[in-house]
């Protein structure tokens, strides 16, 4: 019996957040358009896959609904799977694939390193439902941002969008994760805005500033933490690729020595204060509430006398490093090796 072809879905890209949303927006859609029943999807990552299933699933029929939708994950960059990329490439170039299945491709950006894979690549490349996802630049990228604030039921200004643009660039799924987050921020009980149409306040760049800031700061406290936890080569690495992120051995020092103030701030407040919260522990030391939570799960997990000894050891440093004249990235490698091994 002859079988007809009937759609090839093509999503690929460098920007995989973008055409993996895609992905999912088309695999709901198809849900609640064909497939009531949840019965006649099937998505598969071709590198775990054998690739008798895969064949066996592209040409099994829809149960209960007219049509079935098969998604293929990184099917094209999949070397070890070249005869069924050959297989494939054959059914939909001489259109043998069942008019009741849809074939929706998804890859992760890499490119197809096989000759077969390449020829099915410029194949599917062709196909009327072919999507390309550039990396988004300038008024592309403010605008995705503004429309992704929007769809989380916030507002954005546009100078903070600017800034966005400015210092993260395309990175998409980075700046998803800070869209939630800025989203939830401005929304908080501590930033009521009732008389507005959206939930919480507008975001504006301080609020892009303080949670850029604070990814920054990250890197920071990872490093304070293998610090504390005498991890010597963990802490060396970590300070390399402060070096090679652009940052000098003052600026890097400087930051420990911050973090780890503010580290016995708290802890002394802690201590002496059962039950106090974050935002009350904020107000009494004059730091941002962000701040605090981030540095909490470090107050509790050193003692008071541990941040002690170790803060005096970074004013001593620090005298040492203004008066002595010496390469501070040497004395701060020697710093840090004299920690770890205490």
């Amino acid at each position: 019996m002859a079988s007809y072809y009937f759609m090839n879905i093509y999503l690929h890209g460098p920007d995989t957040f973008r055409s993996r949303q895609q992905m999912k927006k088309m695999v709901a859609k198809f849900k609640v358009d064909r497939d009531p029943q949840r019965l006649n999807v099937v998505i598969l990552d071709i590198e775990k896959e054998e690739p008798g299933n895969v064949l066996q699933q592209i040409l099994a029929t829809p149960f209960l609904a007219e049509r079935r939708m098969i998604v293929l994950e990184n099917l094209l960059s999949a070397t070890s799977k070249k005869d069924l990329q050959e297989e494939i490439f054959n059914r939909v170039k001489d259109k043998k694939i069942s008019e009741s299945n849809v074939l929706l491709f998804w890859e992760s950006g890499n490119k197809p390193k096989t000759d077969i894979a390449k020829k099915l690549q410029k194949l599917l490349a062709k196909e009327k439902f072919a999507q390309e996802f550039a990396e988004l630049k300038g008024v592309q990228l403010g605008s995705w941002i503004k429309q992704e604030v929007e769809e989380r039921g916030g507002k954005i200004q546009p100078q903070a969008v600017q800034y966005l643009v400015a210092n993260v660039g395309g990175d998409s799924w980075l700046l998803s994760s800070l869209v939630e987050q800025l989203v939830a921020y401005v929304a908080d009980a501590d930033n009521p805005s009732p008389t507005l149409p959206y939930k919480g306040r507008e975001i504006g760049v301080s609020d892009v500033q303080l949670f850029l800031d604070e990814r920054a700061d990250d890197n920071i406290f990872n490093l304070v933490d293998a610090i504390v936890a005498k991890q010597p080569k963990q802490v060396f690495r970590m300070i390399r690729e402060q070096y090679t992120q652009g940052k000098d051995p003052h600026y890097v020092f400087a930051m420990i020595l911050r973090q780890f103030r503010i580290l016995l701030e708290l802890r002394d407040v802690y201590d002496r204060e059962d039950n106090i919260g974050s935002n009350d522990l904020a107000k009494k030391l004059g730091l941002h509430p962000f701040v605090v939570k981030k540095s909490l799960p470090f107050v509790k997990r050193y003692t008071l006398d541990q941040l002690k000894n170790i803060y005096q050891s970074l004013l001593e440093f620090d005298i040492k490093t203004k008066t002595g004249g010496s390469d501070q990235s040497v004395l701060l490698d020697v710093f840090v090796g004299n920690l770890c091994i205490l």
